[in-house]
């Protein structure tokens, strides 16, 4: 299925490095699920630098369909912002027993489950024909398990360099599952897995002309593998002018508590879970008023088991910013993971107090006791939990610090401003490569 944009413009190849800095560039964005509508982490990065690059380069994105997904509503999402947009349904997309196949089938395979869910000759086929009409300046790639595939344009054409959206160091947090945390048949398959998934990882770093990662932790992890990567740290961020304190939204009520994130995932599963079994419960005994909102897609039968009169497991919302309004305290129990956390920046960019785990706030330049509170074992971060519920003021203190932090360092215009520079030196060493003069 393809939709063709209105927005048209075509630059010139490129020639002189001076040029490289200011012309527009044809850009072509390849990833395994459609950047937009954001109903993930994930797709909310993708959809903030996407839609903020877009109004100074020419983009055609490529992205994988899982079974499932409305693609009218992922084109419409992505159009205004796109020449052209091409989605391709995947059919190792979709959960329960073929995920289960796929994965067993992976085990003997020397490539990752990853990988596998996103190799398809249709979608090698669909590059090949995007790419031999259009000379793109630069292909994006986001996340490693897409950059197998063969970018090379047109024969005997230059190929276009490609930069690599590590989002998140995947095999570091498939390795933290090994090693503890989940359930028996969960650690030995993960113990599997994790040096596959290492490899196809530092297999893409290697073959990407560039890398770039959320955090400076991440960047650091990148080039122990592979020293000789070309590295950036693009920052994850928030959508500030969407995600602001409104008039219209409902005041904080005092006594509820909101975790929100695709629940699909492993590491909110499992913050989740830890939360609700080992945290929750001492606050609910010393504060009988308090309320736990949990918001998110497909949460699994774990989760909704907890559903009852103090709990509630809403799914997915239309919109967050009410639910996050309406909260005495935002909480991000994680104690798996590597980049950055979308949940904290929105939730700082709505004015609303925090308390998370050090992994959870991990590469984020906030202050604990100003920008928000951190507390690593249960009973600290329950303290720390009915804290907020009996100091509104302390709330709204860290609240407000929080917004201003999201405001000066963490919007996407910021963001893509830096990814942007980073796409300038990459192109600015192929030229030097070939010779180009300066």
């Amino acid at each position: 299925m393809r939709w063709v944009g209105s927005r048209g413009g075509v630059v010139g190849s490129v020639g002189r490095r001076d040029e490289v800095m200011h012309e527009r560039l044809r850009i072509l964005y390849l990833s395994p699920m459609p950047p937009g509508p954001p109903r993930s982490g994930a797709q909310a990065r993708m959809h903030g630098l996407l839609t903020h690059l877009a109004p100074r380069h020419e983009i055609t994105a490529v992205a994988l369909l899982d079974p499932g997904d409305d693609a009218e509503a992922c084109a419409r999402a992505l159009r205004p912002h796109c020449r052209e947009v091409v989605l391709v349904r995947n059919p190792n997309g979709g959960g329960g027993l073929p995920k289960r196949l796929l994965q067993l089938r992976s085990t003997a395979s020397l490539h990752s489950y990853e990988r596998h869910r996103c190799s398809l000759a249709e979608l090698q086929r669909v590059l090949d024909g995007v790419m031999a009409r259009t000379p793109f300046d630069l292909v994006n790639v986001e996340f490693p398990y897409l950059a197998h595939y063969r970018l090379g344009g047109s024969a005997g054409a230059q190929p276009p360099p490609v930069v690599l959206d590590a989002h998140d160091i995947a095999y570091e947090i498939v390795r933290q599952v090994a090693r503890g945390g989940a359930s028996l048949g969960r650690r030995l398959y993960a113990s599997v897995n994790w040096r596959k998934l290492r490899r196809d990882e530092v297999a893409a770093f290697r073959r990407a002309d560039g890398v770039y990662t959320c955090s400076a932790a991440d960047r650091d992890r990148v080039l122990s593998d592979v020293p000789t990567a070309r590295t950036a740290v693009v920052p994850n961020a928030a959508d500030v002018d969407f995600y602001q304190p409104r008039p219209a939204d409902p005041p904080c009520d005092g006594r509820t508590v909101v975790f929100f994130g695709l629940l699909s995932t492993f590491p909110n599963t499992d913050g989740v879970l830890h939360f609700l079994r080992e945290i929750w419960p001492r606050i609910a005994a010393e504060r009988p008023e308090a309320r736990f909102r949990i918001i998110g897609a497909r949460p699994p039968p774990s989760v909704q088991a907890f559903a009852g009169p103090r709990v509630e497991v809403t799914g997915l919302v239309d919109d967050l910013r009410p639910h996050l309004a309406a909260a005495a305290a935002l909480v991000v129990p994680l104690r798996l993971g590597s980049g950055t956390r979308l949940k904290i920046l929105e939730g700082m960019a709505m004015g609303k107090a925090i308390v998370s785990t050090t992994l959870g706030a991990e590469g984020i330049d906030a202050v604990p006791g100003r920008d928000l509170l951190v507390a690593d074992e249960p009973a600290s971060f329950a303290a720390a939990v009915i804290r907020l519920l009996d100091d509104p003021g302390l709330a709204a203190r860290l609240g407000s610090a929080g917004r201003r932090l999201a405001v000066e360092r963490y919007s996407w215009e910021a963001a893509a401003r830096a990814l942007e520079g980073f796409y300038r030196e990459v192109l600015d060493a192929r030229l030097r490569e070939r010779g180009v003069p300066g």
